[in-house]
């Protein structure tokens, strides 16, 4: 390589008084090597900071010389010194080669059926495997120890490198089989205090007819009783009890409220992805206490796999706080509001809504709105039945 870098010049030199001109060249102070004469004509390779004296040499001595410098490494950084997009490009390629030759660049994960990739992935962050990472500063040991701690359902772990790529192999924890809930003994018991409007039974001994008032906790189906020829029977009760019950709701609200509302700035941010690096493509940055942020992402591509390097827009929102007074009427029709969106979460499917009678009370501070409801609905509850 040394060698590469120096300036050899190869000379070649003819005339009269040549063996005079060889003479005084091995006298002077340079060196010259690969000396040879061919037809009166006298080649050899002198080092650049020579040339200056050879040239003096050949002029005392009538001497015609030519000279070249050779094609060597050096001269091609000469030749390309101003051209800086390849340098920058030779600069980068460079870097990148040794950049990704020490990073994890991707995660294979082998031998999971229960736990997902996710679920392993987000524990291997946490243990300090990810993409973008030093390999070199990752203790596998005890990565492989830390995973098996964190994940309940991973009984074995193996962690080891290929190249950039780290390559996890995990056996799971073989569990026994859970018991199927509906072979489990169990009794059904009233869920609330309700009058008994109607009967199904699959499975069980009903001891309550329709007209029947029973408290929360009553026992309604036995999934213990005596068969046909007297020998008792431990099954799983099933069954239907529709009961007609009430149930009392309140819902409150002040007049003067503290609320983020968009203040209708938006700002789009540009990042590059660089796996696990998000490098900002703009330069400062406000700061905002109360934001919402959409992000959306698009991965590179090469013969349509997806790299780890991609771009990603943030649209970030900007709220304000604001304290705000409402009238009685728009805080009564927002607390209107939580009465239909309970009744539709809470009091949909089988329950039907008999009645609804609705109180209010009105204070300087705010509204409370109390709902009555009559509703009718299946009152079973499961309970296990334990056996010694």
């Amino acid at each position: 390589m040394k060698e590469q870098m120096r300036r050899r010049i190869r000379i070649s030199a003819k005339g009269k008084e040549l063996y005079k001109f060889i003479n005084a060249l091995h006298s002077s102070r340079v060196s010259c090597a690969g000396q040879y004469c061919k037809k009166d004509v006298f080649y050899g390779e002198i080092h650049s900071s020579g040339l200056d004296e050879v040239l003096k040499l050949a002029e005392k001595y009538d001497i015609e010389l030519e000279h070249h410098e050779y094609n060597n490494v050096f001269i091609k950084i000469k030749k390309y010194r101003l051209r800086f997009g390849i340098i920058a490009g030779m600069i980068l390629t460079l870097f990148g080669s040794l950049y990704f030759s020490n990073v994890v660049v991707s995660i294979d994960i082998q031998g999971n059926s229960t736990v997902s990739d996710r679920e392993i992935l987000a524990a291997l962050d946490e243990v300090g495997i990810h993409r973008g990472k030093f390999i070199h500063d990752i203790d596998i040991k005890s990565c492989e120890n830390e995973l098996r701690v964190m994940l309940d359902d991973i009984a074995w772990a193996g962690i080891r490198r290929t190249g950039n790529r780290i390559v996890v192999e995990v056996t799971e924890t073989v569990r026994k089989p859970d018991m199927v809930h509906e072979r489990t003994p169990c009794n059904l018991v009233a869920s609330k205090e309700a009058d008994i409007i109607s009967t199904t039974v699959y499975d069980g001994f009903l001891l309550h007819k329709v007209g029947d008032h029973v408290v929360e906790g009553t026992l309604l189906v036995s999934g213990v009783y005596a068969d046909a020829y007297g020998r008792t029977v431990i099954s799983h009760a099933m069954g239907k009890i529709r009961g007609r019950y009430k149930e009392k709701v309140e819902f409150s609200g002040e007049f003067k409220s503290v609320r983020r509302e968009p203040s209708g700035e938006v700002e789009n941010e540009n990042y590059l992805k660089l796996f696990s690096l998000d490098i900002p493509l703009f330069i400062g940055k406000k700061e905002h206490e109360f934001t919402e942020s959409e992000i959306s992402e698009k991965k590179f591509e090469i013969f349509g796999k997806d790299l780890h390097i991609g771009t990603m827009k943030k649209k970030v929102t900007v709220f304000e706080q604001t304290e705000t007074t409402l009238t009685e009427e728009e805080l009564r029709d927002e607390l209107m509001g939580k009465v239909y969106l309970y009744e539709k979460n809470f009091l949909s499917g089988d329950t039907e809504i008999i009645d609804r009678k609705i109180s209010e009370k009105k204070t300087e501070e705010g509204i409370t709105l109390t709902v009555e409801y009559v509703a009718e609905g299946n009152i079973c509850e499961e309970r296990e039945i334990f056996i010694k």
